[in-house]
């Protein structure tokens, strides 16, 4: 069985990471793959800050969850959703272009820090980023069954990641629209979604917004799952 000793790594200083990839993953967000100084040890689940510094000294930032899997290079990704009135995330979204530098500092956070222990990850719309560092992660490894992942989407064109989630393992479900030979109808999700993936020995791992995070956490809760067996991040806005 694989396993990690010790905790997460906890952050370092900032750093100056050079933006060297762009990638359109919905209409509304876009995938930045920044390169460090040096090697960013981190694990699954953690995030970052980013942080903008404007000519007159203002500066903003905010925290995005990584979308690679761990490494040893100085290579991640990170996965930004534009949102209305979003300062930082706008303007990531709308200026930043391959080349240009960002402040970084990280890795951050324990909670949602994943141990390499059987999991079943519950995503919804965004909250799909730092799942996908996990579900990779667990490929990387050679061991995709070590986690399973549900996430729903509104919609194909919604869909973090579309050419590559799909697998041994992995769940998708929309609710507003689906696409021609999808098997499921389109809904929001249910008992069925989880119990069909989950068995006694995995935790959960719920992320998204607080709503769908609540409606994903009692679902589990149904399906037998511990509530000390059961973590969850919230995504507020943030901008």
């Amino acid at each position: 069985m694989t396993s990690v000793s010790g905790g997460p790594p906890h952050p370092g200083p900032w750093q100056s990471a050079t933006v060297t990839g762009v990638c359109q993953e919905t209409p509304t967000a876009k995938t930045f793959t920044l390169m460090l100084p040096e090697p960013c040890s981190f694990w699954a689940g953690q995030h970052v800050v980013v942080r903008l510094t404007a000519p007159d000294g203002y500066r903003a930032q905010r925290s995005y969850s990584i979308a690679s899997a761990p490494s040893n290079a100085a290579e991640l990704d990170l996965t930004v959703e534009i949102l209305q009135g979003g300062e930082v995330s706008g303007f990531l979204n709308e200026a930043v272009e391959v080349g240009d530098t960002l402040d970084v500092r990280g890795p951050i956070g324990g909670h949602f820090a994943w141990d390499l222990k059987p999991a079943l990850g519950v995503g919804g719309g965004s909250g799909v980023v730092p799942l996908m560092s996990m579900l990779r992660h667990a490929r990387k490894l050679g061991e995709p069954d070590l986690f399973r992942l549900v996430v729903s989407a509104r919609r194909p064109e919604d869909l973090y990641y579309s050419t590559e989630i799909q697998g041994p393992g992995t769940s998708i479900v929309f609710t507003r629209a689906v696409p021609d030979g999808h098997a499921r109808q389109p809904g929001r999700l249910t008992a069925r979604d989880l119990t069909t993936t989950l068995d006694g020995d995995r935790d959960v791992y719920v992320c998204g917004s607080t709503a769908f995070c609540d409606a994903a956490t009692q679902l589990a809760a149904a399906a037998g799952v511990p509530a000390e067996r059961i973590r969850v991040e919230r995504f507020g806005f943030s901008g």
